[in-house]
């Protein structure tokens, strides 16, 4: 009987303190609030769960992180240059596989809206020539002291009309505007005509009057294109490069007031040149193989310091139009005065040098512009009396120019 209750004792200690060990665990968990018991009801075993209020304020401080991440990463990328890249090509991506009608309403809107923030809207112009269409951009003013960023997108235009701002380069973007056919970019203050210029292939006008021009890049020669050039009133450009003998279609060039001492050899070599101006430089003399122009029709030479032109000026069978100075010009070849097909044109000057001081430099230029809205004007009514009588084809004007 004493061994059995010795084998009992051991077995009801090892239960006491287990139930024990389980009120302590059970008042232990209940004294800390944030711990839960959670029974599972198939496996019995009791889960300790943290309060929800901290793991969502972990959770939410992290999304804070994350979202600040985001956004400097996107004004990172929003800086880059390849944005504005991979923005163009998927311009184009997209253009390429629309129709024409939605292209036009596409571009407008878009013209429109990166236009209207600045507070001047440029025009655009859509028209229908020879069933294509013509897309222009217009920009004047004296508040443009640089061309609109979003312009380097529009590489579908095909002329450029910008005057009378305060502009001083072209930027070297311009070579993307391979469409590009005119350029029109009278009176603002350029100083330079960039390189890239030379790609543009199918240019046809270039008009750069008025300007602040001192040279010409050689690789204007390769835009073989050029029908019209006019430099006239930059002041300072005495050279042309000879790359520019290239321009084989060119038919119109204007180099008045200048300061060239002669006829460059690159337009003696411009095969189809028709129309010259080379008024107001200064020239002393011309070249003797002047006739190379075959094409020429119509030259202006008055304002310079001529005293003779030389006897191959009469070579010159297509010559219809010639317009000298009077004054110094002493030695004319008799074929010119007499060929009844030319309109012989000398001008008398007074006074024969004008003051181009600074003070009064800008009211030179606005009468220079005004003399040749005058000369213009006269030679287009001469151009309406092909069938005057022989008398009226010798002229001689005593005005002011």
């Amino acid at each position: 009987m004493t061994h059995r209750c010795g084998l009992c004792f051991p077995l009801v200690n090892k239960r006491l303190k287990l139930e024990r060990s389980r009120k302590n665990t059970y008042h232990r968990s209940s004294f800390y609030s944030g711990i839960v018991n959670m029974k599972v009801d198939r496996t019995g075993i009791d889960i300790p769960v943290y309060d929800l209020s901290m793991i969502r304020n972990l959770w939410e401080g992290r999304v804070k992180k994350y979202k600040q991440y985001q956004k400097k990463e996107q004004e990172r990328i929003n800086k880059s240059a390849l944005v504005k890249i991979n923005q163009q090509w998927q311009y184009r991506i997209i253009c390429r596989k629309m129709k024409t009608n939605e292209v036009t309403a596409l571009q407008c809107y878009l013209e429109r809206s990166a236009f209207t923030e600045m507070g001047i809207l440029p025009t655009v112009h859509t028209s229908t020539d020879s069933e294509e269409k013509k897309f222009i951009f217009e920009l004047s003013g004296d508040k443009w002291k640089k061309l609109p960023e979003d312009l380097q997108y529009m590489t579908y235009l095909r002329e450029w009309h910008i005057h009378k701002t305060q502009i001083q380069k072209l930027p070297e973007y311009i070579e993307q505007f391979v469409d590009l056919c005119v350029l029109n970019l009278p009176k603002n203050r350029l100083t330079q005509l960039p390189a890239e210029i030379g790609k543009l292939a199918n240019l046809k006008e270039l008009n750069v009057n008025y300007n602040k021009l001192s040279s010409i890049p050689p690789e204007l020669g390769e835009c073989e294109n050029l029908e019209k050039l006019e430099m006239a009133a930059n002041l300072d450009i005495s050279e042309m490069p000879f790359e520019l003998s290239n321009l084989k279609k060119l038919k119109h060039l204007d180099l008045a007031e200048n300061k060239f001492a002669t006829i460059p050899v690159s337009v003696l070599r411009m095969s189809s040149l028709q129309w010259l101006d080379i008024s107001k430089n200064s020239l002393r003399d011309l070249p003797e193989d002047i006739d190379r122009m075959e094409e020429l029709q119509t030259l202006f030479l008055h304002k310079n310091k001529l005293k003779y032109l030389p006897m191959s000026t009469a070579n010159i069978v297509t010559l219809r139009m010639l317009v000298v100075s009077g004054d110094e010009l002493t030695c004319l070849p008799a074929n010119l005065t007499e060929n009844p097909n030319l309109k012989f044109i000398k001008l008398f000057d007074n006074p024969t040098s004008l003051d181009v001081s600074e003070d009064k430099k800008d009211n030179t230029l606005e009468q220079t512009e005004h003399d040749k809205e005058f000369m213009q004007a006269y030679i287009d009514t001469l151009k309406d009396r092909e069938t005057a009588p022989v008398y009226t084809t010798k002229v001689s004007l005593t005005c002011l120019l």
